[in-house]
């Protein structure tokens, strides 16, 4: 079995792996379009956090990393990963593409939140996001960190790959912080 991370699974690795690569699904496109109320908010206050919206670009490509997972820790490994994103997110199974054609493309579950689950938030623009992004914590700490870990992820593993939504976000993110 793999797994891909496109969020915090790519910086918070919490369960065994064999082996992991950097690479790519196509069809899609990262946005913070998921409440978080049980990790980077709270019903009260709830945090954003990414999922997956399907793009009608054909060169639509998002860039995470795929973790192979033992035969042996297949089931420990998905408990932890259902109750991990219980907050909406169900199981899917896409091609993943390895960055710089290392390996052939393979089936890969994803965890994605479709626009129909009670946490879907949809779309708001980038300031709105930040507005938001920066007042929000959760018991998995401050919604800010989930995003700067994630531009800095995404900048290390991929750097060729211009994140224009996450990338956006973290520059609001960081000027609304500077006026603090």
């Amino acid at each position: 079995m793999w797994v891909f991370g496109y969020g915090s699974l790519i910086w918070k690795v919490d369960f065994p792996y064999e082996t992991q690569i950097v690479g790519y699904i196509k069809g899609y496109e990262r946005r913070f379009y998921q409440h978080s109320t049980d990790h980077r908010g709270t019903k009260e206050n709830p945090g954003r956090v990414v999922t997956l919206i399907p793009s009608d670009k054909e060169e639509s490509k998002v860039y995470g990393v795929a973790y192979k997972i033992k035969d042996s820790d297949i089931d420990e490994v998905v408990n932890h990963l259902d109750y991990r994103e219980k907050g909406g997110y169900e199981r899917i199974t896409v091609t993943f593409f390895p960055k710089n054609d290392i390996a052939n493309s393979f089936s890969i579950t994803i965890y994605l939140a479709s626009h129909d689950n009670p946490q879907y938030a949809g779309y708001a623009d980038i300031d709105d996001l930040a507005k938001q992004i920066v007042k929000c914590s959760g018991p998995s700490g401050e919604n800010v960190d989930y995003v700067l870990n994630l531009a800095n992820s995404m900048r290390s593993i991929a750097p060729e790959v211009d994140d224009k939504h996450l990338f956006d976000l973290e520059k609001a993110i960081l000027a609304l912080k500077s006026k603090q």
